[in-house]
């Protein structure tokens, strides 16, 4: 499939210090990986809504707007470019889930941790031990591991089983410093970011999405392993500097450009700029690792790179069209 390539205004510093967060951003990221969609996107829109119906998720007006807001179709398209339209449904699907049930935990963890545990319990329960669901939502998470267990090896789903556990704990983590006192490091915040970005899950899928199997040696490959950190950094601190401004009127503290605005105690649009270094850093270190391996892959461990590289790549596209963000295209960069 062509790529189609979406160009991003650029502005001289002249127009920056009249433009948006939005411009900000554009003009400084560093994004090298031209834009893609895939082809079946309309379909698994409405393929997401029908199983959202299903289970009940979106008999709630607020998580059927949640939706509306967030396009989990459009964000699995850019992300998922190559994938056939099966792969790209359980994408779908299980980008709609996390953002329902990170929502639904944001809610019920803000100010006690504590009264996340059993919606977390249950959720461990289903994912480790195949346990019978007791909430629409834990039904919902049980077709969803149904799904991925048909098209997966057993090795593949055992590996999105383990990294879906380590994102719902990373839920716990994130409500233990939004109501903790002490204040959250730079360090602590992009922890436990990684733990909540949600982002490794989906990378056995890609595993399932290539011809052949990828070999232990390769999966595990010490070079594969750090482009898997960085490609999952880069992925959601992008969706960060989108989301800053949502997040700052939210009370939110788990997001990379507001931990630089609390340790530089400088303005929202320098924070940004420091989290787009960091980015930068990250998407030219992830580059720098992939020109070094790529000679040494299979077919297989190629197309699975090409997922970490969608998620790159797909979290800017989806972020800076989202109406879920849509507050950076209008705060404005003060001169």
């Amino acid at each position: 499939m062509p790529a189609v390539r979406q160009k991003i205004p650029t502005r001289t510093y002249g127009e920056l210090s009249r433009g948006t967060l939005k411009d900000l951003i554009d003009a400084s990221l560093y994004m090298p990986f031209p834009f893609l969609s895939n082809p079946h996107e309309d379909d698994v829109a409405a393929g997401v809504d029908a199983w959202l119906s299903a289970w009940g998720l979106t008999d709630d007006p607020a998580v059927a707007d949640m939706i509306v807001r967030t396009r989990p179709a459009q964000l699995a398209s850019y992300n998922s470019p190559a994938v056939d339209r099966d792969i790209l449904q359980i994408v779908a699907n299980q980008i709609a889930y996390q953002f329902v049930f990170d929502d639904r935990a944001e809610e019920v963890g803000r100010r006690r941790p504590g009264r996340l545990l059993p919606m977390l319990s249950e959720a461990i329960g289903i994912l480790r031990d195949g346990r019978a669901p007791s909430t629409p939502l834990g039904a919902a998470l049980t077709d969803l591991r149904r799904q991925v267990q048909e098209r997966c090896t057993p090795a593949q789903a055992a590996r999105w089983s383990w990294r879906s556990r380590e994102y719902a704990h990373g839920l716990l983590h994130e409500s233990v410093a939004q109501t903790d006192s002490a204040p959250v490091s730079t360090g602590v915040c992009t922890t436990v970011r990684s733990l909540t970005a949600g982002v490794e899950p989906f990378y056995p899928l890609y595993e399932a999405a290539q011809s052949r199997e990828l070999s232990g040696e390769e999966l595990h490959h010490p070079v594969m392993e750090r482009m898997t950190r960085l490609s999952v950094d880069a992925a959601v601190w992008t969706a960060d500097l989108f989301s800053t401004v949502k997040e700052q009127r939210a009370g939110g503290l788990i997001n990379l450009a507001l931990a630089h605005q609390r340790a530089q105690r400088c303005s929202l649009p320098t924070a940004v700029a420091l989290a787009v270094r960091q980015i930068n850093d990250t998407i030219r270190e992830f580059e720098e690792l992939h020109a070094r391996i790529a000679p040494e892959l299979s077919p297989a461990g190629a197309g699975y790179v090409e997922g970490m590289i969608g998620w790159i790549r797909g979290c800017y596209h989806w972020s800076r069209t989202v109406p879920r963000y849509e507050d950076a295209a209008v705060a404005r960069v003060a001169p």
